[in-house]
């Protein structure tokens, strides 16, 4: 299976080659054969030659790859961010990777910030549309630079999409044993938008009898995250929110530095898989060896998890998790190692496995 790796921007080719490392471990002692494709894209690219995503990249990976290892996108030189936008965009809507699905699990208690709670109660798995809503870029501005000025981003929402979000949802809330669904959305004071939401969410709940779906209101989703956020198994939501209320998840699980996504297409399990750590670029980080590597890597067991590798997955998670456990960690997770040592924590739990 071809894997196309792309650091990106900032801390993101630091974390990405720790992501790397384990790829390649797996590969000499588990036997997991994987053809990594290393590619040059991103602000450096930019900035030397003007690229962005070319169309014979596009197309390769299109057709060839199983999976995309993307490290975080974002550089202050590049006005913006045009790059930023051609890559991820390129492949999220490009690819109708509709799915972007993010697991919310703590690996450790004392990276839970709320007090009164363990690593048990921060288990979720949030579903957020990926090619709709707000960030589908339709909009515009008028009179700019005047008192008079205009602006107008519009949100899209189509029976398409939302049905399809909306089912993968609840199909992975069946394949996978979780017994509670909750949409979020804002239909009291988006009307016509989200009413759609709510009468699609109606009809598709109808098909599984099996599981617990409610409503919830994307605010009284946030505030009931924080107060329990024991009471969710999976969420699905629109683009925006999604994107929102899985930065609260983050800080629920530890932080960024352990939050790990994919983007795909549930539809056409074929269709190739993108896989994102979510922390940014984090441009202050870069070249002191701090970042945390921690979501990479979780990347990584997502990515062996997607492609049907699942005893790998297990073993990767629980070499994490171990690690996390032991403090075995960088600064941000209360830990005193760098990134690359971090990583070696992990890996030699692997080695003993």
């Amino acid at each position: 299976m071809k894997v196309a790796i792309i650091g990106g921007d900032g801390i993101g080719p630091e974390v990405i080659a720790e992501g790397v490392r384990v790829l390649e471990w797996f590969r000499a002692c588990r036997g997991i054969e994987l053809d990594l494709w290393h590619l040059d894209l991103g602000a450096e690219r930019y900035l030397r030659d003007g690229s962005t995503f070319p169309d014979d990249v596009r197309r390769t990976i299109a057709e060839e790859c199983a999976a995309v290892l993307l490290g975080a996108l974002g550089d202050a030189r590049v006005p913006n961010f045009e790059h930023a936008r051609e890559i991820l965009f390129g492949m999220r809507f490009g690819f109708d990777l509709y799915a972007n699905v993010r697991p919310v699990r703590a690996l450790a208690d004392r990276v839970v910030p709320l007090r009164g709670r363990s690593a048990e109660d921060v288990n979720f798995v949030v579903f957020r549309e990926n090619t709709e809503g707000i960030y589908a870029g339709i909009g515009g501005q008028l009179r700019r630079g005047t008192a008079d000025e205009i602006a107008i981003n519009e949100d899209i929402n189509t029976r398409k999409g939302v049905e399809r979000i909306v089912r993968a949802a609840f199909e992975y809330a069946r394949r996978t044993g979780r017994r509670r669904v909750h949409m979020a959305d804002k239909s009291n004071a988006m009307r016509h938008a989200h009413e759609l939401w709510q009468r699609v969410f109606r009809e598709v709940r109808a098909e599984y009898p099996e599981i617990e779906a409610e409503h919830v209101y994307i605010d009284a989703l946030c505030f009931e995250l924080v107060r329990d956020p024991s009471q969710f198994d999976v969420i699905v939501t629109n683009n925006l929110f999604g994107d929102i209320v899985t930065d609260l998840g983050a800080a629920l699980q530890g932080g960024l530095g352990v939050a790990a996504s994919v983007s795909l297409n549930p539809a056409d399990s074929g269709r190739v898989k993108l896989f994102e750590p979510v922390h940014g670029s984090a441009p202050k980080l870069v070249g002191l060896g701090r970042a945390n590597p921690v979501a990479s890597l979780l990347c990584v067991a997502l990515l062996f998890e997607e492609l049907g590798f699942r005893a790998a997955a297990v073993e990767l998670e629980a070499a994490v998790a171990g690690a996390v456990n032991a403090g075995e960690t960088t600064p941000d997770l209360g830990g005193s190692l760098g990134t690359r040592g971090a990583t070696d924590a992990v890996l030699a739990r692997l080695a003993l496995s």
